[in-house]
């Protein structure tokens, strides 16, 4: 009887023993914000070195009697709120508030005007479109000061430039002092800021037209809605967020102009061309009552946050109802 050996079965290759993980290293709960932290750091200490100080400063400087004096002396004695009573009660303060008030609103609707027209007019691709709107950034990209030089003698009444094209055309007979007259000097203080600021109301506006579909353009020409109808129904409801910021910050710019002002008039003549800041800037570089300059410079400062604040209710409410 034949026994058939027994078969050997070769011996299989143990499976590898798992790899016991690690134990992670737990974080410290406050690692991350201490990261998020430091990143903000540097930004934190520009703004509160560059912003914040010159805005405490003055507003500590504006209850004090802060003079050219103080420099040599380092006495600012309190004065509590002297400086605002004598700069409210100030007869060119009521002068320099109205003409403030012309001064922005005169430059607001200006600049936003021909800005939607140059917006919506360079919404259609034409050729040398991008090259003319280049060229139209180039008041926005000059020195305001070097701006203001060029108009001056643009403006000026014997010699200058417009007076020369309006005699030549016959729309008028003698110079117009446009710079050195009370009665126009405003008017042409507010020309000269409508020409600077014009580009900043296009590049925005424009921005804002590139993003609404051309599809509801097309869905509304279905509907009979063309020209002003299209506008009024189409473009200026989807375009409010842009014109929202444009004019928001259009304000907020126009109010504290200075060196425009200080370059074509100086302020006059006979404070016709005052302004807040401009009276600001005046009471503390010109009459070294810094104190009072301060005080007028917080003034402003209210001025343009009440604005804000109202114009932001406002426009909320009225998103919220259209």
């Amino acid at each position: 009887m034949t026994t058939s050996a027994p078969t050997t079965r070769a011996a299989e290759p143990s499976a590898p023993a798992a790899r016991t993980p690690s134990p992670r290293r737990p974080r410290r709960p406050g690692a991350s914000a201490l990261v998020r932290y430091g990143f903000l750091a540097p930004a934190a200490l520009y703004l509160a070195a560059f912003f914040g100080y010159p805005i405490v400063k003055n507003f500590v400087m504006s209850f004090q009697e802060y003079t050219s004096a103080t420099f040599f002396s380092d006495l600012a004695p309190f004065v509590g709120l002297d400086n605002y009573v004598t700069v409210l009660s100030d007869p060119i303060f009521l002068k320099a508030l109205g003409n403030t008030a012309l001064f922005t609103i005169g430059s607001i609707v200006g600049q936003f005007v021909i800005g939607m027209a140059l917006a919506l007019f360079f919404r259609r691709s034409f050729p040398l479109s991008g090259f003319l709107r280049s060229v139209l950034l180039l008041p926005w990209l000059l020195p305001m000061i070097v701006s203001a030089a060029v108009w001056r003698w643009i403006l000026e009444q014997d010699s200058g430039i417009l007076n020369r094209a309006l005699e030549t055309i016959g729309l008028i007979s003698t110079p117009i002092p446009w710079l050195t007259s009370a009665d126009t000097a405003l008017v042409a203080v507010i020309m000269v800021n409508i020409w600077l600021g014009i580009p900043f109301n296009v590049v925005l506006l424009y921005s804002g037209l590139q993003s609404i579909p051309t599809e509801l353009y097309e869905a509304a020409e279905i509907d009979g809605a063309t020209g002003w109808t299209s506008f009024r129904y189409v473009t200026l409801p989807l375009l409010r967020p842009v014109v929202s910021v444009v004019l928001l910050l259009g304000v907020i710019y126009t109010i504290k102009v200075l060196d425009l002002i200080l370059g074509l008039t100086g302020g006059g003549p006979a404070n016709a061309t005052q302004t807040v800041a401009t009276r600001s800037y005046e009471m503390s570089f010109v009459e070294f009552e810094f104190g009072q300059g301060a005080a007028l410079g917080n003034v402003l400062i209210v001025i343009a946050l009440v604005f804000s604040i109202v114009y932001l209710r406002a426009n909320a409410r009225s998103t919220a109802k259209g």
